[in-house]
């Protein structure tokens, strides 16, 4: 149950209690689960930023509504329609402009799977001359607050 309590760290660098890890990613890119969620609408199935962020809202916009299968309440989250937008953008930027996978190295193409690898050697290829620009206008369009 320790390990499964412990923070996720790409860096496994144990904090100074040597209890919590010392980097704390989700603070730099985001919630996992939003950024996964992002993930796998834009990646999947093309979905432009403003409907990922309207069906993120939908689905964390009230922690007291819906199913919440084996997630006990200290680890339900909630998220405004600003938060939503303030972690896509970061997602957006990230995976489109600084080519976050770092698949740059590879062969530029526009391989896209249906089977949502994000693998170099498989089905995703990003070219390293990708741009963010479209992906972030459509983003400007999310509302700042729930209003």
């Amino acid at each position: 149950m320790d390990i499964l309590e412990t923070e996720i760290s790409p860096e496994l660098i144990p904090g100074k209690n040597g209890d919590q890890p010392a980097q704390k990613t989700e603070s730099f890119i985001g919630p996992y689960e939003l950024q996964d969620f992002n993930n796998f609408y834009i990646t999947r199935f093309g979905y432009l930023p403003t409907k990922v962020a309207f069906m993120a809202y939908c689905a964390w916009k009230d922690i007291t509504k819906g199913q919440w299968p084996n997630i006990p309440d200290g680890k339900r989250n909630q998220y405004t329609i600003g938060e939503i937008k303030h972690w896509l953008t970061v997602y957006l930027y990230r995976f489109f402009k600084l080519s976050q996978y770092k698949r740059s190295c590879m062969p530029n193409g526009p391989k896209v799977g249906s089977g949502g690898s994000l693998s170099p050697r498989g089905d995703y290829r990003a070219p390293s001359d990708s741009e963010a620009t479209v992906w972030l206008e459509n983003a400007k369009n999310i509302p700042e607050n729930d209003d």
